[in-house]
Order: C-alpha cells, then sequence, then structure tokens
C-alpha cells in the first residue's frame, strides 16, 4: 500500500509538471496534466495547451505510441484534475477514458465548475472505472487557486505585487518613479503579467509613469489593463489609450467605448469591491494589481486580495513614498533573483 502511494504521489507531479506548461495560455480553463501508465513504465504524457482546443486527458491518449496501444486498456491513468463529462469547446473527457477501456484512474482533486462537480467522476464509475480521488490534493488545488477562486467565491483571483527598497520605499518622495528592480526580475513580472487575465493600476500610476503594462520582455500574452480612474484624470495622450490593446477604464464619471477602450461606471466609494464584481460578471479569472501604494493598501485594507508578491531591490532611498503596510499576511514562497528578493505573502 505504502509503495502504491509513493507511486501515485511521483506520478501526479509528473502531471503538475505538465500542467504548469499550459501557464497563460488555457484561462478561462484550469491547468491539467495527465499521464498514462503500464506497469511501472510511462506510455503517455499530455496537458491542456491552449484553451479552445484538446484537453490534457486527449492529448496524453494521442501521444501513445502506435505499438503501446493494445496496452491502454490495462493501464492507471492519472489526471491532476477531475475528467469533464460535459460538452464544452472539446467532447467530454469522461467518455473518452471509458471508449478506450482505461480501468483505473488516479485524481489529485475534483473539479467544483458546476458543469462538472463531481459528474465526470460519477460517469467514470458508473462504467465501472475504478477511481481514486485526493492524491497530493492540496498542490492541485493550488495551481489552478485562480480558477476554484473564481468559481467557488465568485470573484477574480487578486494577485498585489510591488517593488521595494531595502528600507521600505516605493517611490521618490515627489512621487517621481524611481527603478528598484533588475533587468531580469523585469523579464519576471512580465512572465507574472502573461499568466494573469488582466493587470489593474491605478490613475495616480499613470499619470507619474505613462505605462504600457504589457509583456514586451516575456514572450506571452498581453493582459487586459485595467485602470482605477475615479476623477477622469488620465490624459487622452497616455500611451495605454493609444496603442490599440483592451483597455477598461472604471470611473464614476464616464461610461462609453472607443476603440479597445471603455469607461466602466462604478461607485468610486465602494472601490476595490465593485471593480471585483464586475470583473467577475465580465469572466475576468484573474487580476494583477500593480498600483501604487494607496491602490494597494485599498485592496489590503478590504480583504480583496488571495497573494501577494513583494521584491526588494537593491537600490537604497532612505526616504521616499512608504510600501503599503499588512499585518495579517504569512510568508510563503521566497527567492533571489540576481540580487532582488522576492516573497510572496498570503493571507493569514
Amino acid at each position: 500500500m505504502k509503495e502504491d502511494i509513493i507511486t501515485a504521489e511521483k506520478m501526479m507531479r509528473r502531471c503538475l509538471q505538465l500542467a504548469a506548461r499550459g501557464a497563460g495560455s488555457v484561462a478561462p480553463n484550469p491547468m491539467v496534466g495527465a499521464v498514462l501508465v503500464y506497469g511501472e513504465r510511462i506510455i503517455g504524457e499530455g496537458w491542456h495547451a491552449r484553451y479552445g482546443e484538446a484537453h490534457a486527458e486527449v492529448n496524453c491518449l494521442e501521444s501513445v505510441t502506435k505499438e503501446d496501444r493494445p496496452l491502454i486498456s490495462a493501464s492507471t491513468l492519472y489526471v491532476s484534475l477531475e475528467p469533464c463529462a460535459h460538452h464544452g469547446k472539446t467532447p467530454p473527457c469522461a467518455d473518452r477514458i471509458i471508449r478506450e477501456r482505461i480501468p483505473r484512474v488516479v485524481i489529485g482533486c475534483t473539479d467544483t465548475f458546476a458543469e462538472v462537480a463531481g459528474k465526470g467522476i460519477g460517469k467514470l464509475r458508473s462504467a465501472g472505472v475504478a477511481v481514486e480521488t485526493g492524491v497530493l490534493e492540496t498542490e492541485c488545488r493550488y495551481i489552478n487557486r485562480r480558477f476554484f477562486t473564481f468559481h467557488e467565491q465568485r470573484r477574480p483571483y487578486v494577485m498585489l505585487k510591488w517593488a521595494r527598497t531595502p528600507e521600505g520605499a516605493v517611490a521618490c518622495a515627489d512621487g517621481a518613479a524611481l527603478k528598484i528592480s533588475g533587468d531580469s526580475t523585469d523579464r519576471l513580472v512580465h512572465r507574472w503579467r502573461s499568466e494573469e487575465a488582466a493587470i489593474l493600476v491605478g490613475s495616480g500610476t499613470v499619470l507619474s509613469d505613462d505605462p504600457l503594462l504589457t509583456t514586451r520582455y516575456w514572450s506571452g500574452s498581453s493582459p487586459l489593463r485595467i485602470v482605477l480612474d475615479r476623477r477622469l484624470r488620465i490624459p487622452e495622450k497616455a500611451r495605454l489609450l493609444q496603442d490599440g490593446g483592451p483597455t477598461w477604464i472604471f470611473s464614476g464619471l464616464k461610461t462609453g467605448k472607443r476603440g479597445a477602450v471603455e469607461w466602466i461606471a462604478a461607485d468610486p466609494d465602494a472601490f476595490p469591491e465593485t471593480v471585483l464584481q464586475e470583473l467577475y460578471r465580465r469572466k475576468v479569472q484573474s487580476v494583477l494589481v500593480e498600483g501604487g501604494p494607496a491602490v494597494l493598501q485599498s485592496f489590503l485594507d478590504h480583504g480583496c486580495w488571495d497573494e501577494a508578491r513583494v521584491i526588494t531591490g537593491q537600490v537604497s532611498l532612505p526616504g521616499g513614498i512608504r510600501e503599503p503596510a499588512c499585518s495579517h499576511w504569512k510568508l510563503g514562497e521566497h527567492a533571489l533573483l540576481h540580487g532582488d528578493e522576492i516573497n510572496t505573502y498570503y493571507p493569514a
């Protein structure tokens, strides 16, 4: 039994490695990996690579060589998330598993999305497939924390990010931008952007930095840009209004659309809850908040956050504008990148 558990966890970790390859490409679908094992040999692997295309289980089965195909009906399928049982952009994975006569399926975690929510497991068991669940469940849920937060809490997953000096400053005292992190960290931040559905800043950031908020230092897709502009302070010449990229501006003073830019009505006294409600209604699954300290502090104070990534650079600035403050968080991951310290915090 202990040997079976070790094998199952080993294969599930491989599923998670494969699933991670879909980061930034599969949302609003979850990231999923699958491994097909005959005896002690992996004969197929797959992951969900792009939204609208084949799911992990199908890609795994399609990867099996012609010589190994007779072994499928005597193999075990490991998959990090419950196979779907409904027709979406692709046919149900549970049906394909049944059709391939796979006798045993080991699942990392169940899918709480209403269209699945146990239906895939139920369909497999009704067809006589032996199903085991809960292998590395915490890890399998974590990789899809955006997906689960969106469907279970009915709001986007909120990731906060800021860079600070060792003294805790985020900008110069006069509000001018301060280059804190190194080039390698800048590329990493652009990778983070590619993995989220949207990026959010306040009007102050646009006025002081005139940012593009794109992934120009990374090969992934740029996120939807969101700006909190209560008093319509953003000038028409702002670069994010001129480059044709999708941009939503939340304000209590204007609505309408011009090209890829849309102004959305929002109660200025109810930030950030009203923004998150509207993003959920519009099916935005995750948002990276890169605003100034006031915007970040608002999310912290209202408890509207799930993760905070704080970069401490090597630039010294004893004075300056102070970073946001939070007393109810716990340190998760810690990393160093070419001298920059990167800490990830979660609500305590």
